[in-house]
């Protein structure tokens, strides 16, 4: 079907293509991508703007012995795709088949497993430091999104190697976007150097003359900083010690192949800095390149998504509450870490653009920046995704808890993601959240719910986590109407079993109830609206009773919720049989939310089952 992919077999075969053919074949890969993502899902935008510097990159480097790190990692398509795995890419990111990000254990290629932002100049680093130690030779490549330079983490990568010198090569790929459209001082930097075209074009007509004219080389470099200073307010990368080149089309292999090639003969740090466009050559893709960031299945020819859901999502649940609640009450604002339409803020920042602050990719100074507007009056809500609020947890402790500052945090995606893998499941939460002193963390067991502890939530005057999945209902379950301080709601009356759900695992408890109808075991099924504090009458009443308990989280087991109540049963010398079903102390790997469940022994007949020998 494609003339020169099905010949690329490993790395070494695109060096023997000329700049005619590797043009068809970046139209093949394109195809490729375009056809296989269409039937899986998976990240789609970023990996069509990739190839030409993909396939440079697999030119230019050697990577049997170079080593080339992928930030996010997300846009490592095209190089999985020419690294061997072209034939099981039909497999990406379903259950036992591909990874999504690049993962050492899938391939000799990969050299490191990322799945988060901003890191990839310090690994790199790390390995260029190494490799010195070590007195060995080969090239080290960092590949970061302008996006990912929106963390602060890539600051500090970029500080110490401007300082140790260390020769090493930062690949920039500047496609204006991270997941939403980029923001910030950084974006409008690199814009200003996009469009100097007269301060690029004279930068290497001097430097030319620099390296001929060596009588003139002092006058010429004042007039070289004067010049800079005119074009471009401070080239940032030069100043901080990195040798700067570019910016260069990332569409063009053979102007990219002669900046390669040059630049690998330096001793010294180096940003190569990469125009692309992302979602090159699928106009869906080009036109709407967000929607097809991380894209479900789709019909190639319409982009149209497949299997659209008519449910409402938890996600679409709170950005509509949080726009019925805003209209009322003007203290309240939003922030987002460059996620504003995964976690459902698009049309709130439609209405109030005033009041929804999109900060980076930089969660550490979201959760900062929260805890500044609640210390002025003002109510922030930080919606953000569960494994991205981990880079915020020292924000978190000092900025917020200690302070008891009345912030809001809304952790989407809380639990299993699927597809998407280790990096991203939000597994850890209820653990690193449930040690922190003046935090209460409420989970609602169905779409409904979200309103109703947003409103009670923003009532308070202290620091609260709502946590809530991804996706919308199994279930139409009875939501709440009113908070009670600190009670949990009993969603079904039962005997001798009671099953204590958080959140989303109140669906997958009811779900077991039903099948246990034949078995005549009638347990009873409580959502554990507060996560913390526990809700001390009601245990009090379990053990009274003489219930055996069943507790259900999407969460791993130390430190989760089974592990706070146990303790509290602990301490009225609880006599009765308990149970915990949480994840156990490993990484969940990608696959269905359904198929990871009946992995971890966590599925509906497993809730069941338990619950028969508790019974």
């Amino acid at each position: 079907m494609y003339e020169y992919l099905e010949k690329i077999k490993k790395p070494e075969d695109v060096k023997k293509l000329n700049y005619e053919e590797l043009t068809v074949l970046a139209s093949e890969i394109r195809d490729f991508l375009i056809r296989n993502v269409s039937k899986t899902g998976g990240h789609l935008s970023s990996n069509l703007g990739m190839v030409e510097l993909t396939i440079s990159l697999l030119r230019n480097f050697n990577f049997e012995e170079d080593k080339i790190v992928f930030d996010v990692g997300h846009q490592s398509y095209p190089y999985k795709i020419l690294t061997g795995r072209r034939e099981q890419f039909q497999t990406l990111r379903q259950y036992k088949g591909l990874s999504g990000f690049p993962k050492k254990n899938e391939s000799k290629y990969d050299f490191f497993d990322t799945g988060h932002s901003s890191n990839s100049i310090s690994v790199a680093l790390g390995m260029a430091k190494a490799r010195d130690i070590q007195i060995r030779d080969f090239h080290v490549v960092s590949v970061i999104g302008d996006g990912a330079l929106t963390g602060g983490m890539a600051y500090e990568g970029l500080n110490d190697l401007g300082f140790s010198k260390t020769k090493m090569i930062v690949i920039l790929n500047d496609n204006q976007m991270s997941i939403s459209p980029n923001v910030g001082g950084l974006s409008e930097y690199l814009t200003k150097i996009r469009i100097n075209k007269a301060y690029n074009n004279f930068k290497r007509h001097l430097q030319y003359k620099l390296d001929d004219r060596r009588g003139i080389i002092n006058f010429l470099r004042k007039i070289k900083n004067s010049i800079r200073t005119l074009f471009v307010p401070s080239l940032f990368f030069e100043d901080l010690g990195i040798k700067y080149v570019g910016p260069i089309d990332g569409h063009n292999i053979k102007e990219l192949d002669e900046i390669l090639e040059k630049v690998k003969e330096l001793s010294e740090p180096v940003v190569v800095h990469v125009i692309t466009k992302k979602g090159k050559g699928y106009e869906h893709a080009e036109e709407k390149p967000n929607k097809f960031h991380g894209v479900a299945p789709f019909d190639v020819e319409t982009g149209e998504i497949l299997k659209k859901s008519e449910k409402v999502t938890y996600s679409k649940a709170f950005g509509d509450a949080l726009i019925k609640i805003a209209k009322n009450n003007k203290d309240v604002v939003a922030i987002t870490a460059a996620m504003a339409e995964g976690t459902g803020l698009v049309d709130f920042a439609r209405l109030y653009p005033n009041r929804l602050f999109d900060v980076g990719i930089a969660e550490q100074h979201a959760v900062s920046f929260a805890a500044g507007l609640a210390s002025q009056g003002l109510k922030p809500v930080f919606a953000v995704y569960s494994t991205f609020l981990q880079r915020g947890f020292d924000q978190i402790i000092e900025d917020v808890c200690l302070q008891n500052l009345p912030v809001v945090f809304m952790i989407d995606r809380a639990g299993l993601v699927g597809n998407d893998g280790e990096t991203h499941q939000g597994i850890f939460d209820i653990s690193y959240l449930s040690m922190i002193p003046n935090l209460t963390i409420l989970t609602p067991k169905c779409t409904e719910e979200v309103e109703v502890l947003l409103k009670y939530a923003l009532s308070l005057n202290r620091p609260v986590a709502i946590r809530y999945p991804r996706g919308g209902d199994k279930l139409s379950l009875k939501p709440i109407v009113k908070v009670e301080e600190y009670k949990w709601d009993i969603v079904s009356q039962g005997s001798k079993v009671a099953i204590v759900a958080c959140g989303n695992m109140v669906q997958y408890a009811m779900m077991a109830k039903e099948l246990l109808k034949d078995a005549k075991v009638n347990p009873m099924v409580i959502s554990a609206t507060f996560i913390k504090p526990l809700d001390t009458a009601m245990i009090k009443r379990l053990v009274r009773e003489k219930y055996n308990i069943l507790t259900l989280e999407d969460n791993i087991a130390i430190g989760g919720f089974g592990s706070l109540l146990l303790k509290s049963l602990s301490q009225l010398n609880y006599r009765g049989k308990f149970r915990m079903m949480a994840f156990k102390d490993k990484f969940i790997e990608h696959g269905s939310v359904e198929e990871l469940y009946r992995q971890e022994k966590m599925d509906v007949e497993s809730i069941a089952k338990t619950v028969k020998k508790l019974g």
